[in-house]
């Protein structure tokens, strides 16, 4: 059996394009496949190969920021089981996954059991600056996204969201090898649910109150001397500095402490919880 999963992962070969939310991954990830020869795109939650959509749902389709964000890292475990199925069975394949940043792409990999990416390629790399800030305009001011496969596809999985189609003539100017012939990808734009009626954002004082609230529930012993929040597009990333009585167990409770927080908050505001990060200060008499 050890075996046999080695010898599929010896055949799997895992790509990256990595970039920030709303700076043109989508739309060169099929570049950027023609280029490695890659079978298989994984983006927003869905597999993709030669135009056409093979498996999974769209975190464009989901309702909020948060459902959007749980479907594009594969949470449910029926959505990951149908992706594998469809993995299932190839002799060989080049699977290139997209993400906001190296530890998303990882977190996906993980979740499908497929190798962590031996490449990576950041947006930088391909796209030039203009080009990244005209994308985050057009993300930012008309709530605009792409899916990298026809609209005849779109249209078919996600009517209610789509909003036009793009060709894109591979030409001289892209930095990548042409092929034999001139080719054109067609790519299409759609207008997420999640993103017409605006941003809920909760304020950092709130968060804070709340998080006092989750230790004390949990441990009314630790005391918190610091709370850090931060911002980002994959949910709020926590940093708590505390002290802790002497003859406190810390193995293990920390981490259980991290995952109650996570969960609390979670449950209560619909907002995500990237990561809570704990520093212990000082063991207290």
């Amino acid at each position: 059996m050890f075996g046999d999963i080695f010898s599929a992962f010896k055949r799997i070969k895992t790509y990256a394009l990595v970039g920030e939310s709303g700076t043109g991954k989508s739309f060169r990830a099929k570049l950027v496949a023609q280029k490695y020869h890659i079978d298989f795109i994984i983006d927003d939650g869905i597999l993709i190969r030669d135009n056409r959509i093979l498996a999974g749902h769209s975190a464009k389709k989901a309702k909020s920021f948060l459902a959007a964000v749980k479907v594009a890292l594969f949470d449910e475990k029926a959505q990951r089981d149908e992706v594998a199925q469809k993995l299932q069975g190839k002799k060989s394949k080049k699977i290139l996954i997209l993400g906001t940043s190296e530890k998303m792409v990882n977190k996906i990999a993980a979740r499908l059991q497929l190798p962590p990416p031996g490449k990576i390629i950041k947006i930088e790399d391909i796209a030039s600056q203009d080009d990244i800030e005209k994308a985050l305009r057009t993300r930012r001011i008309e709530g605009k996204h792409v899916i990298p496969v026809p609209s005849i596809e779109v249209k078919r999985s996600y009517p209610n969201i789509f909003y036009d189609a793009i060709r894109i003539f591979k030409g001289k100017n892209i930095p990548l090898p042409l092929g034999p012939t001139p080719q054109v990808h067609e790519k299409s734009v759609v207008r997420p649910e999640y993103s017409r009626p605006g941003k809920v954002i909760i304020s950092e004082t709130a968060l804070s109150q709340m998080l006092i609230h989750c230790v004390d529930e949990y441990n009314p012993d630790i005391r918190i001397k610091k709370i850090g929040v931060k911002d980002t597009d994959m949910g709020y990333r926590l940093i708590i500095t505390i002290d802790v009585a002497y003859g406190t167990q810390l193995e293990g409770n920390i981490h259980e402490l991290q995952q109650y927080i996570i969960n609390d908050i979670e449950r209560y505001t619909g907002i995500l919880i990237e990561t809570v990060n704990i520093i212990i200060d000082k063991i207290t008499q």
